[in-house]
């Protein structure tokens, strides 16, 4: 079969990687989100969440005409005297962004204002029908350059939809393990809120066609969740002598 070739296997295991490093944003996001609802609703909000992202990259890769577009500049104008020509990806990049930044703001002065009830459910709850429609909105933003990264890596469709699926399903495995986490360590939640005003940033920068190298971001993520597991682990020892 056609599908079956040596040059389909590589642009799949590739892809599928890459898919899973570009959805560590998502995953954050929908575990900051789920922490506000009841324990017993995460998992089911969870998988719901990861769900809607891998139908809306599907749905989208579906639609390649209609997103190749979305990067057809809409007018011209000039910003401190250089050109720019934003597109519909770039204003929804750029107005995804700001709201990533408002939402983990604000959610880092809630804690810091009310650090006793950081890692507890609040008296509102959201509804899981309100955090899954926050988690869509945001799973539009997150979906266009993980769509748009498929389309220009591999050729063939369904080896687009089958990275996609797999790259999904193994955020589903850890998203758990990472919510659970960040739930029990209220510092980690202050860091992954601060990898979200980053990502923000970044959507920003690259909404505006100011060069900003996701790996450096990714980099960042790791180096500083690494320093933070060391020092917990400290802290526990330290702890643990008392």
């Amino acid at each position: 079969m056609e599908l079956l070739t040596f040059d389909n296997l590589i642009a799949f295991i590739t892809l599928s990687g890459l898919e899973i490093v570009l959805g560590i944003d998502n995953v954050v996001y929908i575990a900051i989100l789920c922490g506000k609802l009841p324990e017993n609703q995460r998992a089911k909000a969870r998988f719901w969440g990861l769900a809607l992202a891998m139908g809306m990259r599907i749905a989208l890769l579906f639609c390649i005409d209609w997103l190749a577009k979305m990067t057809t500049p809409l007018f011209a104008i000039s910003v401190i005297g250089h050109p720019f020509e934003p597109s519909v990806r770039d204003l929804v990049l750029g107005i995804g962004g700001l709201v990533l930044m408002i939402k983990a703001v604000l959610e880092m002065h809630h804690q810091v204002e009310s650090p006793q009830n950081a890692t507890q459910p609040s008296a509102k709850r959201a509804a899981v029908s309100m955090v899954l429609a926050q988690i869509c909105l945001m799973d539009i933003i997150f979906s266009i350059d993980s769509v748009i990264t498929a389309v220009g890596m591999a050729k063939n469709l369904t080896v687009m939809v089958s990275a996609i699926i797999l790259a999904v399903l193994v955020m589903m495995i850890f998203a758990g393990s990472v919510s659970r986490l960040i739930e029990r360590h209220p510092t980690l939640k202050t860091l992954a809120l601060s990898f979200l005003v980053l990502i923000g940033a970044g959507l920003i920068l690259e909404s505006v066609h100011i060069p900003f190298p996701k790996g450096a971001i990714y980099f960042t993520m790791a180096f500083s969740l690494v320093i933070e597991m060391i020092n917990l682990k400290v802290r526990a020892k330290a702890n643990a002598k008392k």
